[in-house]
């Protein structure tokens, strides 16, 4: 495959990637005037988190998704799982009552999750060797792409936002001029979700459009595309797989326990710590994601050229610092609070998630490919999502565990630089077909 043309299939399935994270946020932006419109309680809301595409949704779906990419291929991933990502959103944008919600919540996330382990699959199959790590980079820039785009739709389109009184006049006429002002403020949050669905529409018009995996066109004309329960069977007793199994699962977990929680905490750290306004932190928010995009994007020049352990090592280390700070109390100047937003922003451009999608996608053979890697997301989100409960009783109702969490923070981001300095592959310049010689030898 042409550069070129493994450049145009990087970009345009890495649009799930966007559509993952952009999903994730325009949840938990919308989640107060849902709250307020459907007069949810603190219950309703953590169901909504639980089993959407920051957790469980996720989870469910990529272990269904990876072993199915495996048996039916990637390209059969592409031609049908963005249908049911934008069934899913539809409800959303329609819902008048919570069990619409949260079917739309549940049926996003679990496609999402479905999409994830056949993408970076499709990506590092089609990629140049001297490419691969460039289109993950690539692959990563979408995913932080998504959340800073919908936080920037989010305030234009919000109640006070600039875009807000177009919204407010399209609210009323699709549901008259006495519609209350909470259905009328939600509104904002359904065009926020009609973003994602335009989105996804553009992405599977074009993914369906691509080629099938040479890697798998060959594996099926080999006659050895064996059936879904045959791949995790060699996956299980497979003494190299395992291992490669628990160390990415661990890189990740570890490292993924913080993001999440970061992912929903960030502002409110800002403001508590920071003593900033919501406005404000949700802006420092959005910021922190520019520097994600600006950090991938310089490394994807380098990843193919230079040593994984400098970029593994340099990601963390950001990540540890910017922990380190707050427990510091850096965090309440303006400056310390500039430089935590730049360090976590740097951390997430350089991040673990980076090497764990491209070593997943290279530590397995063809034939269970995908279907290792959904195991590892399911058990990574899965766990997220119970890390997610455990936290908040970690931190507190009023934050008196802020210093505490912070320390446990610190504490899993050690376990990720260590493990991963101590099990990291060497795999740069090496086909796929040659890691997996080395590893398994020829029998895959």
């Amino acid at each position: 495959m042409a550069k070129s043309s493994s450049l145009k299939s990087t970009i345009a399935v890495s649009l799930n990637n966007y559509l993952d994270a952009g999903a994730i946020v325009a949840g938990a932006s919308g989640l107060t005037l849902w709250q307020n419109y459907l007069n949810l309680s603190e219950v309703n809301l953590g169901w909504l988190n639980f089993i959407s595409a920051n957790c469980l949704g996720a989870a469910i779906g990529a272990i269904i998704g990876g072993f199915l990419a495996d048996k039916y291929g990637r390209k059969f991933i592409f031609t049908y799982n963005l249908l049911v990502y934008m069934t899913g959103v539809l409800l959303v944008m329609l819902s008048v009552n919570f069990p619409m919600l949260l079917a739309g919540f549940l049926i996003t996330g679990i496609s999402v999750g479905v999409g994830v382990p056949a993408s970076w699959t499709y990506i590092s199959e089609s990629s140049e060797i001297n490419n691969r790590g460039r289109n993950i980079c690539i692959s990563q820039m979408s995913w932080g792409i998504g959340p800073m785009f919908i936080l920037f739709f989010g305030m234009l389109l919000a109640p006070g936002g600039l875009l807000y009184a177009p919204v407010e006049s399209l609210a009323h006429a699709f549901m008259g001029a006495d519609a209350g002002e909470a259905a009328i403020q939600v509104f904002s949050s359904r065009m926020v979700f009609l973003t994602l669905f335009i989105v996804a529409f553009v992405a599977w018009t074009l993914q369906r459009q691509l080629e099938e995996s040479s890697e798998f066109t060959a594996q099926k004309a080999s006659g050895e595309n064996n059936g879904i329960l045959d791949n995790i069977q060699k996956l299980f007793t497979n003494r190299i797989a395992v291992r490669t199994v628990i160390f990415l699962a661990t890189i990740y977990l570890t490292w993924n326990l913080v993001a999440s929680v970061m992912g929903f905490f960030m502002p409110h750290i800002y403001e508590t710590a920071g003593g900033l306004s919501n406005e404000t932190a949700n802006m420092l928010s959005c910021v922190s994601w520019v520097f994600v995009v600006a950090t991938t994007f310089i490394i994807s020049f380098f990843i193919d050229k230079m040593s994984h352990k400098f970029f593994y090592i340099f990601g963390l280390v950001a990540a540890l610092t910017a922990w380190i700070l707050i427990i510091g109390g850096g965090v309440s100047t303006i400056g310390g609070i500039w430089l935590f937003t730049i360090l976590w922003g740097v951390n997430n451009g350089s991040s673990v998630q980076v090497f764990y999608a491209l070593w997943g996608s290279e530590l397995f053979p063809a034939k269970f490919r995908a279907g290792a890697q959904g195991l590892m997301f399911f058990i990574v989100r899965g766990l997220s999502a119970v890390w997610g409960l455990i936290f908040t009783f970690i931190y507190g109702e009023n934050g008196e565990g802020f210093t505490l969490a912070a320390y446990c923070m610190v504490a899993l981001l050690a376990i990720s630089l260590v493990v991963g300095l101590i099990g990291m592959p060497n795999t740069r310049g090496k086909s796929l077909d040659q890691i997996t010689r080395e590893r398994y030898g020829d029998k895959y």
